[in-house]
């Protein structure tokens, strides 16, 4: 089977990247959230949750590697096997288990990268990458000054809230959606640096903003409207309500 080079590449590098301090994990809990993540699909709690016809009828404790705080755990858990019937409610529950909003968007880029890369890598039926080793350092630990609370549960940063002090996550925004940003892209920007590392990969793997919105040219195997309709399939098959 024939896969693009640059896929691939960037799959590679946003894997090793999980092992890096980041702004709020440090390298061997970010390594530990990935390895919980992969863990997550094994557990029994999550299995019967899933089947219940309400997550909250089924009690009991996550099968864990017990390396993580238990809000974190219980986040990990949720996303990766039932994230279809997150509520805000939830949401909250999980951050007064002393998990910060930062922390849990953070948390929420890497089980996305992991769950990306994990599925991709399956399907063609190729074996999962090892962890990548933790890198000592320090978290960052800084927080957009503009981020502020109003399209989310949790703030976000607009494009026109940036200031010289955050990193240009809004690159290859085109025309007026440049000013406003498409709040998919917001979703991750309260930590700006996860959220890239994220980001990067999804385009390589789906199509950059601008060719996204070009439909006078191809630059897949299959065409824009073939992969809307797996990404409509796909959402719907999860649940996904964007």
């Amino acid at each position: 089977m024939r896969i693009r080079a640059d896929l691939l590449a960037a799959q590679a590098h946003a894997w090793a990247q999980i092992g890096q301090p980041g702004t709020w994990w440090s390298g061997a809990e970010r390594v530990a959230i990935a390895a919980e993540t992969r863990h997550a699909v094994r557990c029994p709690l999550c299995a019967a949750r899933r089947k219940a016809l309400s997550p909250a009828m089924t009690a009991g404790d996550h099968s864990t590697l017990g390396t993580l705080p238990a809000a974190a755990v219980e986040a990990i858990h949720r996303i990766r096997s039932d994230s279809g019937r997150l509520s805000e409610h939830w949401y909250r529950e999980v951050l007064a288990g002393d998990l910060s909003e930062e922390r849990y968007v953070e948390l929420v880029a890497i089980v996305a990268i992991v769950v990306a890369v994990e599925t991709f890598r399956l399907t063609i039926g190729v074996p999962l990458l090892d962890l990548p080793p933790p890198r000592d350092g320090k978290p960052m630990r800084i927080r957009p000054r503009g981020a502020r609370r109003d399209v989310a549960w949790m703030a976000t940063l607009a494009p026109e809230d940036r200031t010289d002090d955050d990193p240009d996550l809004y690159r290859e925004q085109p025309g007026p959606r440049q000013r406003y940003g498409a709040n998919i892209h917001r979703a991750l920007s309260l930590v700006p640096h996860a959220m890239m590392q994220w980001w990067d990969m999804f385009e390589c793997m789906y199509l950059t903003s601008a060719t996204m919105r070009d439909f006078g040219r191809e630059y897949r195997a299959v065409t824009h409207a073939q992969m809307e309709m797996l990404a409509a399939r796909v959402a719907a098959l999860n649940q996904c309500h964007y």
